[in-house]
Formats: structure tokens, sequence, C-alpha cells
């Protein structure tokens, strides 16, 4: 294990404009284990200085879905409260302006950054004559050598300016010693002079997220590759500043199964779309801890504790990482099966609730016998759905348009007055599966009825349909009385011709 001179602490900075994205809680789980395994701090830090796109709502979203994930953070907001946990806060980049504005200050101070008053068409304007001439569209502004004194005088009389960065004279090769993708180079005129702070005093990315790091401590850096293009930027402020910079890792694109960035068109992409869909958050976290890092035993099963235990930079990919939402199915399939069936049972209830299916007069012994008839045939919590239908007398019917021929056929009113007076004769609230096919068999022996003329009349009586999940799995789980008054449904639907 890396041995390291001060205390791990890494950070989740997620902009609250939505719900949790899946590359998100990858970022996300990838930093907390990484500071768990290290015995170090996970942060939570919300970068909301886009006015328009973030919303409180969508923060509190955001936290929802973390707090599903048990992705528990030791500062940052508080997930109730919103409140700042915390020595280093605020954590929230809104109401950090004034902490942006000295730093700003002081670079425009040292001649490191400058007032800009060019108006957004001068911008365009210049951009597209570059463009013609086939040149880098960096701005080349007019205000870059004005002394400050003199850009305050017009901020006093009523004008508006951006800060930027002045990248004149940094002409040299900025290298990155990335954890993930190794040593990466980027020449100094990639970029142009930069923003840092609006003009109505908002700080851009690339400036508050510099300070907000080294201002919180934070050591390590980990987060998508689509940021690697901001480090540059990131990196020359940190260098006008004198500043240490972070260890950074960019960690690979997760891509959909056609090789694709993932994308929402093609299903779900968010945690909470997962988490309607039935999905666990430990098979989800196991899942998304293999997009893109590997067990050093090539194990695909395993606890968060030993993901903690096992977890290095060093076993995370550069290359793509492929979103297989196959394989999180059957992920989600053995932890779902390996769930004790009283847990279980808590987990399907909302589901079925959801969908106005109540077995809370159920006996405990019931339901755990339910479940191990059922969840071999589960792979999500919502799977359970369809399942526990069958077994609600509310939604009990006898499906006319599925069931039209065989409730035609001449053996189906013998079939099923034997089977409804075999019930009736029975001594029990329940049928077990073997007296289920003991009656079965008195059935065909009563009526000579065999094979589909048996079995589908039967299954209308119990289902309400001639086709689906097989009877000796259901009736144990089904109340006689239940039994005796589909039964009777089904018989009062027979042709009176038959």
């Amino acid at each position: 294990m890396t041995t390291l001179s001060k205390k791990v602490r890494v950070r989740f900075a997620p902009s609250p404009t939505g719900y949790l994205h899946v590359g998100g809680a990858r970022t996300a789980y990838f930093n907390y284990l990484y500071a768990k395994s290290l015995g170090g701090d996970f942060v939570l830090r919300v970068e909301d200085t886009d006015e328009q796109r973030s919303q409180e709502a969508h923060l509190k979203m955001q936290i929802e879905d973390l707090l599903w994930l048990h992705l528990n953070w030791d500062e940052g907001p508080h997930p109730t409260t919103l409140a700042d946990q915390g020595p280093l806060g605020p954590y929230r980049q809104s109401q950090r302006k004034t902490i942006y504005k000295k730093w700003a200050d002081q670079l425009l101070q040292n001649g490191k950054a400058y007032y800009c008053f060019m108006t957004d068409a001068e911008i365009e304007a210049q951009r597209q004559a570059l463009q013609k001439r086939k040149l880098p569209p960096h701005v080349d502004s007019p205000y870059q050598d004005w002394p400050l004194e003199k850009s305050l005088e017009k901020i006093s009389a009523g004008d508006r300016a951006v800060v930027r960065f002045r990248t004149k004279g940094l002409k040299k090769d900025y290298r990155l010693p990335d954890l993930v993708r190794g040593d990466v180079t980027f020449p100094s005129d990639m970029v142009g002079d930069f923003v840092l702070l609006r003009s109505g005093g908002m700080p851009v990315y690339n400036f508050c997220c510099v300070v907000d790091d080294h201002m919180m401590e934070i050591t390590h850096v980990l987060r998508a590759e689509e940021h690697l293009s901001n480090t540059l930027r990131q990196m020359m402020i940190y260098e006008a500043l004198g500043w240490q910079l972070p260890q950074f890792g960019h960690l690979s694109l997760i891509l959909d199964e056609e090789k694709k960035k993932l994308s929402k068109r093609k299903g779900a992409t968010s945690c909470h779309e997962f988490m309607l869909e039935g999905y666990l958050p430990e098979a989800l976290k196991n899942f998304i801890t293999l997009l893109g890092w590997s067990h050093p035993e090539g194990k695909e099963i395993f606890s968060e504790g030993e993901a903690i235990s096992k977890f290095a930079l060093d076993r995370i990919n550069a290359a793509p990482a492929v979103f297989d939402g196959v394989k999180l199915k059957w992920m989600n399939a053995q932890y779902l099966r390996a769930m004790d069936e009283t847990q279980l049972w808590l987990q399907i209830e909302p589901f079925l609730k959801r969908e106005n299916l109540d077995f809370s007069e159920y006996s405990k012994d019931w339901k755990i016998k339910s479940l191990g008839a059922f969840k071999s045939s589960m792979e999500t919590l919502a799977d359970s759905v369809p399942l526990y239908h069958l077994l609600s007398d509310k939604a009990f019917f006898v499906d006319k348009a599925e069931s039209a021929e065989v409730l035609g056929w001449e053996p189906t009113r013998r079939v099923i007055t034997a089977w409804l007076e075999e019930l009736k004769n029975h001594k029990g609230e329940f049928l077990s599966e073997a007296e289920f096919l003991q009656i079965q068999d008195a059935v065909k022996n009563k009526t000579e009825a065999k094979g589909k003329n048996l079995f589908m009349p039967v299954r209308v009586a119990i289902i309400g349909k001639p086709h689906g999940t097989e009877l000796k799995i259901l009736v144990p789980l089904m109340h006689l009385k239940s039994l005796i008054n589909r039964a009777s449904q089904a018989l009062a639907e027979v042709g009176s011709g038959v």
C-alpha cells in the first residue's frame, strides 16, 4: 500500500443540475474507496456556480442518490438541512464568492490577471478573424497591459469587466504526472487568456476548483477524463498563486454497448432510475467498481469492505469502460438471491404497494415461503410485481381474450367443476405441492381429460389465463378460499353451450 506523508483528502464535486449520473456515481465511489482504503477523508463539495441550471431541488436529489448508495461523506452539506459540516466550508461554491474575489484580487495585484472590458460581440469578431487565418481563436485583449488603477477607475465609472488570467510569457510545456494515464504534456499555447471571474463576480469552474481544492486541503483529485482539458488552466493558476498541485487521476469514459458515450437515450443512466427499477445499491456499487478497475484476484462479486481493502490506483485502467446492462442485471440477481428472505421482503414491499399489492395481513412464514419460491425468478426488485400480482385476489380476473379458446373447449366445464369440488372437499387453509398434484390427478381421473385439455382449464381457474408461472409453485402460496373463489369465477365464464 502507498505510504503518504499527509492524510489523504479527496472530494466529489457534482453540479446540482439533475439526478446523479452513473458516471458521477463511479467518480464518487472511486474517491470514497481510495479515501477509506488509506484512512482519509471524503469531502462532498457542491459546484453550483452555474446560476441558470443549479437548483436546490437538484442538490437534494443528488444527496438522496448518494445516501441510497450509502456513500457517506466526512465533510460537506448536512444530508437533511444542507448546513455545512466540517471546518473548511462553506462547501457550496455559490457561498464562497468573497473567497474567490480575495484570490482574484491577489492575481490582479501581482499582474497575473487583468480586467477585460471586451464585449461579446468584440470577442466573437476577433475569433472569427483568427479562424479565417487558421490561427487558434484565443482572445487578444486590448486591456491586458492596462495599469490596474486605470481599470479600477473604469469600473468605478460603471463599466463591467471580467477578470482574465494572463498567459503572456508562459511559453513552456506543462507536465502532469497523471495517476491513471501516466505523464501528460500540455503546451502552454493551447489556451489564451481565460476568464477567472465573470462580470457579475461569479467565478468560472477552473478558478473556483483550484481555490477550493487548495483551501480544503485536497490531496488527490480523481475525476472524469472529460476534465483533462481543464487541467492546463488549473496548473497555471496553481503556479501563479504559488500553491502545491494535488495529485490528479483522470478516469476513463464510460461507453454503452455500441461503444458510444453512455447516454440517457440508451436507457437508465441515473442512480435514481436504477433505484426505481429495483436494483440494489450494493450491486450497483460492485458493478461500477469494475468500470475501469479490476480486482487483484479477478473476482467479480465482492463486498464493499473487500473493495476498500483491495482498492489501489495502479489497478485503474485508462481505457474506456463499457457499461453492460446485461451484466449489471446478472450481478443484481446474485445479490438479490443471496439476501436473507426477511430482508428481501422489506426491499420488495414498497414495489408491491406501489402497484396496490398489499400482503400485510399474511404471516411472516408465508412471506418467507413465497420468496423462497419466487426469488430465483427475480433479477430486480421490480420483478416481484408480476409474480405477486398472480397471488393478489384484488388483481385477479379471467382474461377472456387470452382464455377464449380454452373456455370454449368441450372438457373445460367438467375440468373446472371437478377442480372446484376437490377444493371444497379439502381440509386445511393451504394446499401443499403434493396435495395439489394429488388433486390434479383426481380431476384427471374424474374427467378423463389429458394434456392441455386438463392443465389449461385448471390454470385459467387459478390465474385467469392459460399460460404463466408453474402452478405447483403458485398453488401452495394461495389460500384455499382464494382458489375456490377463482375457480367459481372461471366456471361462470365457461360458454353455456359447452
